[in-house]
């Protein structure tokens, strides 16, 4: 066979190729939505049946033994998953956001997000976090039992004083209180070059747990001031916020003069990295712990976008955040901006 003659035929193969991934991707959505209204569909029925009051709660066990007679060969009408399409459609059906939000992610997610979170802003968060960054199942779950919710919520940013309005919302949900490296194996005690070696060498779970949507840039990233050469240890690039963001790593506690330092790095980042139609810079300080009376005392005048947040190199126990968290007023603002 011969080769295609025209130079720009890879072009045209590269195009076709997405155009093809587009429409299986398009279509696996479509099939979804239907699958989602199905299951909304049967729950609907199921309650308004069961409300008549004539109808008892067997009927869902009768229903499900009769349709897995009836549809040998096709899976999902167990008397469990019954139930909980009942459950489903109670849960959402008040809910118009919610609502379609549902139909944007597998009924396996919806399954562990409605069994596994408290109430309907954390279900929310969860749903919304799911279709963006494309979590597994198995993510879905691990960002649940550590709490990412939550520690989202409580992040300690000056980003709302620092960052253009249009993108300080969307930047908050970058940066979480707490991160928890679990899959690096190092002793209690450790450098901060360890600690940086062991992230470089599980660099996919690393950027999972980072939240999904960073790419990495470099390590200790050099940066030169006349005769002068300064390096950040991580540098990644966020691809929604369009902007870098300088990681830098502290075994410690967290030390007001950090912020100093940080402010300096994200100066040189804007003026001899940055490149047009980039947003500004944004630094995160990866704390061993941190006091947040110090830390937010340390934010308050700072100029520049900058995050203060802890690790663990364990999973911790959860802890009780549930109470300290911002007013569901305050959440709904900031889940507006998971696009």
């Amino acid at each position: 066979m011969s080769e295609p003659a025209h130079s720009d035929y890879p072009m045209l193969l590269q195009a076709i190729k997405e155009r093809i991934r587009s429409a299986q991707y398009a279509a696996l959505k479509a099939v979804n939505r239907e699958l989602i209204s199905l299951y909304w569909d049967i729950g609907r029925m199921i309650v308004e049946r069961l409300a008549v009051g004539t109808w008892g709660g067997s009927i869902v066990e009768t229903l499900a033994r009769d349709l897995q007679a009836d549809l040998v060969g096709i899976s999902g009408f167990s008397a469990t998953n019954l139930w909980r399409m009942k459950r489903f459609y109670e849960l959402y059906t008040q809910q118009e956001q919610l609502a379609l939000l549902v139909r944007e992610v597998s009924w396996s997610h919806n399954v562990v997000v409605m069994e596994r979170c408290r109430d309907m802003l954390e279900r929310e968060f969860y749903l919304r976090m799911a279709r963006k960054f494309g979590w597994t199942k198995s993510i879905l779950i691990l960002q649940i039992e550590n709490q990412t919710y939550q520690k989202t919520l409580l992040n300690q940013t000056n980003f709302e004083q620092t960052l253009p309005d249009h993108i300080h919302q969307q930047a908050k949900l970058t940066v979480k209180d707490e991160y928890t490296f679990d899959f690096l194996e190092l002793a209690d005690e450790h450098t901060e070059r360890q600690l940086e070696q062991a992230l470089l060498a599980n660099v996919e779970s690393f950027l999972r747990e980072m939240g999904g949507a960073f790419t990495l840039v470099g390590s200790q990233y050099r940066l030169e001031v006349g005769d002068k050469e300064y390096f950040i240890d991580l540098l990644l690039f966020h691809r929604r916020l369009k902007c870098l963001v300088a990681l830098e790593l502290k075994i410690g506690e967290f030390l007001p003069e950090y912020v100093g330092k940080m402010q300096f790095y994200l100066a040189l980042l804007d003026d001899k990295a940055r490149i047009a139609g980039e947003s500004p810079s944004i630094g995160i300080i990866l704390c061993k712990d941190k006091d947040k009376t110090i830390v937010e005392y340390a934010l308050k005048e700072s100029n520049k976008p900058i995050g203060v947040a802890t690790y663990h190199i364990v999973t911790s126990p959860p802890a009780a955040l549930q109470g300290e968290l911002p007013s569901p007023e305050q959440i709904a603002k900031l889940l507006a901006g998971i696009e």
